[in-house]
């Protein structure tokens, strides 16, 4: 498996808690910034729980 890049596009306000903890626990912080995380069935789960917040690739 590779890795993934995960930025956050869109702000977690009005974001249920779970969701706003699920970013933060990816290490995205502010709209724009972007994180390197192996691809595996814990991060691609954490992924869809915010995808409508986030644009991942392959790297």
């Amino acid at each position: 498996m590779g890795n993934l890049k995960i930025t956050l596009v869109r702000s977690t306000i009005k974001s249920k808690k779970d969701q706003k903890a699920t970013v933060e626990a990816l290490g995205l912080k502010k709209i724009g910034s972007s994180v390197t995380q192996k691809d595996n069935p814990q991060i691609r789960g954490m992924i869809k729980k915010i995808e409508h917040l986030v644009e991942v690739e392959e790297v």
